[in-house]
């Protein structure tokens, strides 16, 4: 029987296979959406900033009728920000109020983990995720251990990974590369190449490249393999050192954090929307900057050209006109209601497909309820709690090497140890009405669980040792005032 195919020939070197999964990669519409999503994020609307203006005209040759550049034209280019908004409000009502570790088996271990992770995790690294994630579909989160043998964390722009999936629910990695340009000085010339780094669950190759699109000559990135200690064909070396020794994670070191099941980006459900928004009330100011050149219908007019006509028009505010001569200004009505009419359809669509919060909308009255605002913000609590379960997955693995690091280091092994995340959301409420039913809720529930839900609450651990302090102060006071009697009760001889 013949064999199709021989693993022993012909095989891919790894550069070869990264420069594969980089062509598809860098021309794949999922890559776009990543571009298109920070551009509409950064208020760069693609479609509308890169709208250009154009005229027809007959090509007196050939009798074709051709499409020329108009740059007399008005071009207004409306880009506006609804993506920065949608994007904000998601990442600051899930993520920005510090989250929560707990683990009920053991204190000294969630101490070290939190150590680990550092006191700015929450803003340097978690809200950026977000924002990443919503942009790009999802966001990866590199672990490494840097030189002074800390443990670091750094976030890779999703248009520059390449996921190697072990599976079609994208829960493990076989591989990951990652690819970005820098900039470099040659001689007396700058120039920007491509550095690529291949990640595998025990090692890493580096490999850099002078041109960019398909084929990419991507040869061993020399800086990277001066002092590194490799395996015998000096491709792959370990993925960290501390101190002497060499070590790598088992895993490979890329944290996923999606924004979603479907791994999409936000921009996916809105951006037709946003395109016709801008794109109307572009066309309403094209509409008005024509509107302002007026053309005049001149009749008997007594001046000798229409340059003398326009400069008397513009400095006397007035022309000479023959016996029975005229002007009369011609212009264009303006429909501005039902423009503003498609205008506040358009954004009503906008934030309602796109799962938001319009600040501006009359459901929010003078002082709504709490069921009112649970209703407002139905739609954004719909789509949090998506990225929401999402990113517990994306912590427990980012745990996963914590854990790593911490044997590295002699902290020891805590395997029957696990960790409860929360992500503690900024939700807008009704203050009065919470703090009338903090109030109502005193001797039914517990006075911790009415003080954890008391808005003007920021830590309620640091906010009961306070109470209990306050209350002990109270108690000593009242024993300075009415001292006990010992020689009787109710100070009676």
């Amino acid at each position: 029987m013949d064999i199709l195919f021989d693993p022993n020939k012909n095989r891919m070197t790894n550069m070869q296979l990264c420069r594969l999964y980089m062509d598809e990669f860098v021309r794949s519409s999922e890559r776009k959406w990543m571009l298109d999503g920070e551009a509409y994020y950064r208020v760069d609307n693609p479609e509308i900033m890169n709208r250009k203006m154009y005229r027809y005209r007959e090509e007196k040759t050939t009798g074709q009728i051709e499409k020329v550049l108009d740059r007399s034209k008005p071009n207004n280019k409306r880009a506006h920000g609804f993506m920065h908004l949608l994007i904000e409000d998601k990442t600051n009502y899930l993520l920005s109020k510090p989250y929560t570790l707990t683990c009920e088996e053991s204190e000294e271990y969630l101490s070290m983990v939190q150590d680990t992770l550092g006191k700015n995790f929450q803003n340097r690294r978690l809200m950026r995720l977000g924002v990443s994630a919503s942009n790009g579909g999802i966001a990866w989160l590199h672990p490494y251990i840097d030189e002074q043998g800390k443990f670091q964390t750094m976030i890779i722009p999703p248009e520059q990974g390449i996921p190697l999936w072990r599976d079609n629910d994208h829960e493990e990695l076989n591989g990951f590369i990652w690819f970005y340009n820098v900039q470099v000085i040659e001689g007396q010339e700058q120039k920007t190449v491509t550095k690529v780094e291949y990640w595998l669950s025990e090692a890493v190759a580096y490999y850099i490249s002078d041109s960019e699109g398909e084929g990419w000559d991507l040869r061993l990135d020399s800086e990277r393999y001066l002092d590194a200690v490799a395996d015998e064909n000096r491709e792959f070396m370990e993925h960290f050192h501390i101190g002497n020794e060499a070590g790598n994670w088992g895993k490979v070191p890329f944290v996923p954090f999606k924004n979603n099941d479907y791994e999409l980006p936000d921009l996916k459900f809105v951006k037709s929307l946003i395109d016709g928004y801008d794109k109307a009330r572009s066309d309403v100011a094209n509409f008005l900057d024509e509107v302002r050149s007026i053309v005049y219908a001149l009749k008997g007019y007594g001046g000798h050209d229409l340059g003398e006509f326009m400069r008397d028009l513009n400095y006397f505010r007035a022309i000479s006109l023959d016996e029975d001569g005229g002007a009369e200004a011609i212009t264009a009505p303006v429909d501005i209601a039902a423009a503003k009419d498609d205008f506040d359809t358009l954004r009503k669509d906008i934030y309602d497909f796109g799962q938001g919060v319009d600040k501006n909308s009359d459901k929010f009255g003078n002082n709504p309820s709490g069921i009112a605002l649970k209703f407002v913000y139905s739609g954004l609590d719909l789509k949090c709690n998506r990225m929401e379960n999402a990113f517990k997955a994306g912590m427990e693995r980012l745990l996963c090497f914590v854990d790593k690091y911490l044997e590295l280091i002699g902290a020891g092994s805590h395997p029957g140890c696990e960790i409860d995340i929360v992500f503690n959301r900024d939700i807008a409420i009704n203050e009065s009405q919470a703090i009338t039913d903090c109030a109502a809720s005193k001797g039914i529930i517990s006075d911790e669980t009415i003080i954890k839900n008391h808005p003007w609450v920021e830590d309620a651990t640091e906010e009961l040792e306070r109470l209990n302090a306050q209350r002990e102060a109270e108690k000593a006071e009242l024993s300075d005032m009415f001292p006990p009697n010992p020689d009787g009760e109710d100070g009676e001889a």
